[in-house]
């Protein structure tokens, strides 16, 4: 058994063990660490394929925190990068944000974070910088693995290793943010973690990001400014513009009646990799109640005064005229669509039509949800941004 221990002071060791280094960074992610590793314990129901994955993972967080440190002490100037007026994207799940985010992402002008730098965000520490990236290919594998153990996958998500994709990833490290949650069923955990402020989560964010604009700067790839998505900072709009103070952002919008029995269904396909029957009705349950919150707390955020900080994008307008979409979004940023870029943009989107990939079949029942449910939980946000159509 102890090949698939959870004991934190055990993972602490093997993390040591595998980099030689014992500096895991501030000491304020303990306490959600060895929460993480109790509630993967004992509450997440893994079979010994999901816990030999969940103490990979943790003990991968370990390895990044322990390795990021070794970077910036060896280059303190990572530390100064500045990440200037980031545009970032968010919306409910399902709703157009990847799709916004990747043909965005396809101008040169901007910078973005792919989803192999995303999982693997600090390069080996004797990485010789004129060769191929390792990670790149082990970001592969792993994509593969993920959709030959659960293929419906492909037909929530378009999975690839060598495209943008949101940067909760990279706030992982902080062991607050909702990842774990997405992994495995763990609502006491969740519980507890909403209590907590998820400012470590945005501090590990703005270090990673320098870490990989550094790396970008090295290679030849930084940008003019980065392009950011995740779902998850409509909860802390306060922590990300104090984290990024000239911040704008998009939100995109489609009804919860569509977008939420989704988000659930994509959960469960995930949990199915770590345990045997997962419940659909408590993915149901805790994510559409993660999600009404979520959006709650960002209407109320911009009721504050930072309204004008906000540009609105419908998820049907988005699908229907990506360029357009995009135009308004640049006309907001007092940016110029190029030529060239609107190229990129128009062969991104043909290469990745929605119709390529199988559809994502789901129903509402299946997680416990119901059309008038979800309209009267997010009665206030349909009624602002989604009846008015």
């Amino acid at each position: 058994m102890d090949g698939l221990s959870l004991d934190p002071r055990a993972l602490l060791q093997e993390a040591t063990k595998q980099t030689g280094l014992d500096d895991f960074g501030d000491e304020g992610f303990r306490e959600p660490f060895e929460r993480t590793c109790a509630a993967l314990d004992g509450e997440a129901g893994l079979n010994a394929a999901g816990r030999g994955a969940q103490r990979q993972r943790v003990i991968e967080l370990l390895t990044t925190r322990a390795r990021a440190e070794h970077w910036f002490a060896k280059h303190p100037e990572i530390l100064e990068e500045s990440i200037v007026a980031p545009l970032v994207i968010v919306g409910l799940p399902r709703t157009g944000t990847t799709m916004l985010h990747r043909v965005i992402a396809s101008d040169p002008s901007f910078d973005c974070a792919l989803w192999y730098e995303t999982r693997f965000p600090v390069p080996p520490l004797d990485w010789d910088w004129a060769s191929p990236d390792p990670r790149i290919e082990q970001g592969k594998q792993e994509v593969a693995q993920t959709l030959e153990f659960v293929p419906e996958l492909a037909s929530v998500h378009p999975w690839d290793a060598c495209q943008p994709d949101e940067e909760l990833m990279l706030m992982e490290q902080s062991f607050l943010t909702q990842m774990a949650e997405s992994y495995v069923d763990i609502p006491k955990f969740g519980a507890w973690r909403l209590q907590q402020s998820q400012r470590p989560s945005y501090a590990v964010l703005k270090r990673m990001l320098q870490l990989l604009q550094w790396q970008h700067r090295r290679l030849g790839r930084a940008r003019e400014r980065w392009v950011l998505k995740a779902p998850a900072h409509m909860k802390d709009m306060e922590l990300l513009f104090e984290t990024f103070p000239d911040v704008s952002v998009v939100q995109t919008h489609r009804d919860p009646v569509q977008s939420i029995p989704s988000i659930c269904s994509m959960v469960h396909y995930v949990w199915q990799l770590g345990a045997d029957a997962p419940d659909a009705r408590s993915a149901g349950e805790q994510w559409s109640r993660i999600f009404c919150d979520s959006v709650n707390a960002c209407m109320a955020f911009r009721e504050a005064g930072h309204d004008d900080r906000f540009l609105d994008i419908q998820f049907l307008d988005s699908l229907k005229d990506p360029i357009g979409a995009v135009n308004r979004i640049y006309a907001f940023l007092g940016k110029s669509l190029t030529p060239f870029a609107e190229d990129q943009m128009r062969q991104w989107t043909e290469e990745n039509a929605r119709e390529k990939r199988p559809p994502h079949d789901y129903t509402l029942a299946k997680f416990g949800l119901s059309e008038e449910g979800i309209e009267r939980d997010f009665g206030s946000y349909r009624e602002r941004y989604v009846t008015p159509r």
